[in-house]
């Protein structure tokens, strides 16, 4: 029988009212074709926030809500690190393009609280080399609580020697303390799910185990809305009697969501708060609303977002991903947003009403968009262009930007060239959903001005192509379905929890040119 477990235990030790956070910084010798994004890394669906490009020189700036005072993740390159931020907080940040973000320095009021997380960070990687975890959980219990407790206590020492280095902010210490705690908690269920395997069900943890574990849950409410490491122990508590649950469920239902199984599990947990259930379930739907998920699976889990979560934070930051991945929905009026031509003239995606439509986003920083999108597109626009209209959005930095990109990727293809302002942080971008991982995008509309395809990300797919054909009356030959156009955009997956790493900033100095 396969094993249906929430989550694996997370690898211990893993680095784990709105206002803008103002970004400014510059990268040494870094590519105009990488962005750097930031997302909050306590979030249940880490979206981007915002993405940033490059100037000539490497400078890059902008600002994004923060929707709490906390970590986020920083990333660059396909590389990733995480840092602290504040809403209202300026963050001067500088690296080389080799290294950021796993190397930045930082300066302004953003530093003395980085300084401390850093540290803090160093700390715990060293010591989880000598703590050597996996013999301490072969010890008997009174050995192990023992074991666990002086790790407890050594790392918190270590904090508070840091408090007094660098005098952080409140908050920061506040949340490293609490991150310590869940760390602990995670390392005591894998204890607990161990001699559970070895002694089976019954085995009970005694009254100090459990006294010890609620010890460490200083602020419940707090741990769950911030820390993806708490949540994660939440979840192994219910692994047992969720497996039991599960099992004839799955015999009965191979195809069934680890999400629609979960909801139906917490629905009849009574005594569990609604807070709980709506961070936990969250944190299950957002491992199944991912990309190359199938599309009719999504749309049942987006039932339970509409039907069992609660909290509006919660809800809107699942609707978000869910418009990500999968697009506007099927029959719903397109939505208008502002659009300009070359000219400055205003467009609306009604104008092109009468005809289906095919939207067609890009940017001129999607690597090889030239080589491998544009001439699969061309032969879609050429053999189509009798019976659809074709958009091109662009969604540039700049006004200019687009004038040049649209003139050297477009030229000669039958539609409309225009560009949502603002980019990625366009009135169009946000109502399509649209982020840099999942650019080129491809949507589809009826003659209605109604939606008529979830989003694309590659020109070639069977499916894209048979929405087309139906639309359009033709019938495409067939295409290879293994073809594979390449994406642009940071390449994160946004459904999954920021992993934070150590990061190694350099002594502090001004950044360069400074």
């Amino acid at each position: 029988m396969k094993k249906y477990l929430l989550l694996f235990i997370m690898a211990v030790f893993a680095m784990s009212c709105s206002k803008k956070v103002e970004v400014k910084g510059k990268i040494t010798g870094g590519s105009p074709l990488d962005r750097v994004e930031f997302i909050e890394a306590s979030g249940v669906a880490t979206l981007p926030l915002v993405n940033l490009g490059l100037d000539k020189n490497g400078n890059f700036s902008g600002s994004f809500e923060a929707p709490k005072d906390g970590m986020y993740e920083i990333s660059y390159g396909e590389k990733r690190n995480i840092i602290y931020l504040k809403a209202g907080q300026t963050l001067n940040i500088s690296g080389n393009g080799a290294t950021f973000p796993m190397e930045y320095v930082i300066t302004g009021d953003a530093k003395k609280n980085n300084e401390f997380f850093v540290a803090t960070q160093k700390y715990l990687g060293t010591y989880a080399q000598q703590a050597n975890v996996p013999d301490l959980l072969k010890k008997d219990e009174k050995a192990f609580l023992q074991g666990v407790q002086k790790i407890d206590s050594d790392i918190n020492k270590n904090i508070e020697e840091n408090v007094k280095k660098f005098n952080p902010d409140k908050d920061i210490v506040e949340w490293k303390k609490m991150d310590v705690s869940s760390t602990v908690l995670t390392i005591m269920a894998q204890y607990e799910m161990m001699k559970k395997m070895e002694g089976g069900p019954a085995f009970k943890v005694t009254k100090a185990f459990s006294d010890y574990e609620e010890k460490l849950q200083v602020d419940k409410d707090k741990m769950l809305k911030t820390s993806p490491i708490y949540r994660s122990y939440l979840l192994n508590k219910y692994n047992t009697d969720f497996q039991k649950f599960a099992e004839p469920k799955v015999a009965k239902n191979p195809n069934v969501t680890l999400s629609e199984l979960f909801a139906e599990f917490l629905r009849n947990q009574k005594d569990t708060p609604q807070l709980k259930k709506d961070y936990l379930l969250s944190f299950i739907l957002a491992q199944d609303i991912r990309p190359g998920a199938d599309p009719k699976a999504i749309e049942r889990i987006s039932k339970i977002v509409d039907e069992d979560i609660k909290d509006a934070g919660v809800k809107k930051s699942l609707k978000d991903l869910h418009l990500a991945i999968a697009g506007v929905k099927v029959g719903e009026v397109a939505p208008e947003a502002s659009l300009i031509k070359q000219d400055g003239k205003s467009y609306k995606i009604s104008e092109g009403k009468g005809k289906p439509n095919m939207l067609v986003f890009y940017t001129s920083w999607n690597p090889y968009i030239a080589e491998a999108t544009v001439p699969i597109l061309k032969e879609v626009v050429n053999f189509y262009k009798s019976k659809m209209n074709f958009t091109f959005i662009n969604l540039d930095d700049t006004k200019d930007q687009f004038v040049k990109t649209s003139n050297a990727l477009l030229k000669g293809i039958p539609g409309v060239n225009v560009y949502g302002e603002g980019g990625l942080n366009s009135d169009i971008a946000k109502k399509y959903g649209i982020y840099g991982f999942k650019l080129p995008c491809f949507v589809v509309i009826d003659k209605d001005g109604k939606i008529a395809s979830r989003s694309f990300v590659n020109v070639g797919e069977q499916e894209l192509v048979t929405i087309l054909d139906k639309q359009t009356g033709l019938s495409a030959p067939k295409v290879n379905p293994n073809i594979q156009l390449q994406q642009g955009g940071m390449m994160v997956d946004p459904t999954q929890p920021a992993q934070p790493q150590p990061a190694q900033p350099a002594n502090p100095q001004p950044a360069p040119g400074k």
